[in-house]
């Protein structure tokens, strides 16, 4: 950040006064800028004993299959933001759904939480962020073409938790690691 979104001058970064952490504040009217971690919201829906998985019209990860999700706006509740998503990528509706996973992502600040629940019918379609919307049963799931971390996760601990249809919330972090440099 370089310049105050509030009266357009430069910013500095800085620990303000009460806080423990450097922010960017402006020099000339004090604001402090503060950076917060961006939540993605998205929807595992099922139908049987299969789950609905968008292949990506957009960048990152062009191509790859996810579930439908994306960021949540102002105003909205993440069930609301969930269900927004999986309308906009997949022109699909859920009938219930219920807070299944949450994934913390501090290296890249964002935190996913993904619901599960069953579609309200058949009529899905591939939406503008999609080229392609389908249903995969567990043995068909591209696994190898997943778009992100998170998607194979939330996968497969569905599949596990099916075996007993129990589906209590998990939530796990996925921390960067960086890899040893090779000599």
């Amino acid at each position: 950040m370089k310049f105050c979104s509030e009266c357009g001058q430069s910013v500095s970064a800085r620990i303000p006064s009460g806080d423990t952490r450097s922010r960017f504040i402006c020099d000339h009217c004090e604001t402090i800028h503060y950076q917060n971690p961006r939540i993605v919201a998205g929807c595992l829906a099922t139908h049987e004993r299969r789950v609905l998985l968008c292949r990506r019209a957009i960048e990152p990860r062009l191509g790859y299959w996810t579930l439908p999700a994306g960021f949540m706006e102002n105003g909205e509740t993440t069930e609301q933001a969930a269900l927004r998503e999986t309308w906009e990528e997949a022109r699909a509706s859920l009938q219930a759904q219920e807070l299944y996973m949450l994934f913390n992502l501090p290296h890249i600040n964002q935190v996913y939480m993904f619901f599960r629940g069953e579609l309200a019918d058949l009529d899905f379609s591939a939406g503008e962020e999609s080229l392609e919307v389908r249903l995969f049963s567990e043995d068909e799931i591209p696994w190898q073409e997943l778009a992100f971390p998170t998607i194979g996760k939330t996968l497969k601990q569905y599949f596990i938790d099916r075996q007993d249809n129990h589906f209590p919330v998990r939530i796990r972090d996925i921390l960067y690691r960086p890899q040893a440099a090779s000599r």
